[in-house]
């Protein structure tokens, strides 16, 4: 596999674990400040760690595919704001709504913050007191940095200044919706989320739309006992932005966490998902579906999953499925570590790509590493195209040939879909997908 990274003479790449530059870094932090209040240690922690591990290089191992310039400039390139073009994903579903604009949240646009079975407040209004948050906010995600070094995450917790704290208690009648919309034409994004799934409680989350010119989010996830916690995200871009998003979760014994992102382009895009399963009969699923066109801007998408298996008969799911066109790319790292003493766990990977033209491409690495001998684990990667067969099939049935690709497309995503839990929201996703990829003409 090729090396997509570009070097520039200011930002040569150090061997991993070497010390970088601090030039970049410096530049980077030269427009922000570190905020004050309840959540200063952790924040001045986060700091602290940025310094020493400093921004990535082309060359360090989780980079390698995924050329880290964008992230590290000190500023995003300014887009116009487009017009909505389509209904919202989720428009006429019961749902509480919270909406952000450029990483802030926007209070005169959002619901009422009053859910019953939820504690719902901004990180900007707790940084005045801790409160629940106060033993949670920067936690899991400073644990997330072994054994890979994530400085994008530990910017974001010294540095966000707006998110929500969420703590669940019982199960709320309906999903909260975060919607997220741009503001400004140069915005660069930042925002926080915490949320605490107290024993035996259940959320649905669900996450619409695009900040920013440039985004930089962290969810930090901790599901107790016998909690349930669903996540469902829908980003569409249009026009050529920049974004990475980082997910950091444990889930504590007979728990479930259970994410799906739905991407349709960008320029580009990196997800990392961090996820400690901590408890015996625990189970976290992470999937994703990717529509990639890069004939108006270079596509390129990045998924990066590490999930740690420790303790005993758990079940872990990595479901990744890409379809990309006109020289888009496609990355996915992912793994699966197994410790000592997780015996029976289950832990199953899959990341496929459909190809839809000889210029695009998909970059994989599956990895497993394990040190439990009672274990079923297994990994797969595959790239394809078209099936000649059955677009022939579905042709001789009468189909036209652009409808025929289109149920295709459909058909190998679906498993991707199938870990949206609930019905009606998968059926959603499926009618949308339909229509962007009717209207867009996949050929």
């Amino acid at each position: 596999m090729a090396d997509l990274a570009v070097r520039t003479k200011d930002q040569t790449p150090s061997i991993e674990g070497a010390p970088k530059p601090a030039g970049a870094l410096d530049a980077r932090l030269a427009a922000l400040n570190l905020p004050q209040g309840g959540f200063a240690a952790a924040r001045q922690d986060a700091a602290a760690r940025l310094r020493e591990m400093g921004l990535p290089g082309p060359r360090d191992e989780y980079w390698r595919y995924t050329d880290p310039r964008r992230f590290n400039a000190p500023a995003p390139a300014a887009l116009p704001i487009p017009q909505a073009d389509e209904t919202p994903l989720f428009d006429g579903l019961d749902k509480l709504t919270l909406v952000f604009v450029d990483g802030a949240f926007d209070k005169a646009a959002s619901d009422d913050l009053a859910l019953q079975g939820v504690e719902i407040a901004t990180l900007a209004q707790a940084d005045a007191g801790k409160g629940w948050a106060g033993d949670l906010y920067g936690v899991l995600e400073a644990r997330g940095q072994k054994p890979v070094k994530r400085p994008f995450a530990a910017l974001n917790t010294a540095y966000a200044r707006d998110g929500l704290l969420i703590r669940v208690t019982a199960t709320p009648a309906k999903p909260i919706h975060v919607v997220h919309r741009r503001g400004t034409t140069d915005a660069d994004a930042m925002w926080h989320h915490v949320i605490r799934i107290e024993r035996g409680a259940e959320l649905t989350l669900l996450e619409t739309g695009m900040s920013g010119a440039r985004s930089n989010s962290v969810i930090e996830v901790d599901v107790a006992e016998g909690g349930t916690f669903h996540h469902v995200a829908s980003k569409r871009a249009a026009d050529p932005r920049v974004g990475i998003g980082h997910i950091f979760a444990r889930v504590a014994a007979q728990a479930q966490f259970k994410s799906f992102a739905l991407s349709v382009n960008g320029t580009t895009m990196r997800n990392e998902t961090v996820i400690d399963i901590a408890g015996d009969d625990a189970v976290a699923h992470v999937a994703a579906a990717v529509l990639g066109d890069g004939e108006r801007a270079p596509f390129h998408h990045d998924d990066t999953v590490f999930i740690t298996h420790g303790a005993e008969r758990c079940e872990s799911r990595q479901v990744f499925k890409k379809v990309l066109k006109n020289g888009a790319t496609g990355v996915f790292q992912g793994k699966i570590l197994v410790r000592p003493g997780a015996q029976k766990t289950d832990g199953y990977q899959i990341s496929q790509a459909l190809l839809l033209d000889e210029r695009s491409q998909f970059l994989a690495k599956p990895e497993l590493e394990i040190y439990a001998d009672d274990v079923k684990c297994s990994h797969g990667s595959t790239t394809g195209a078209i099936d000649d067969e059955a677009l022939f099939y579905l042709r001789s049935r009468g189909v036209p040939r652009e409808r025929a690709i289109v149920f295709l497309v459909l058909s190998f995503l679906a498993d991707a879909l199938a870990e949206v839990e609930d019905d009606g929201i998968r059926d959603r996703i499926y009618e949308r997908l339909d229509v962007w990829l009717t209207l867009n003409a996949v050929q």
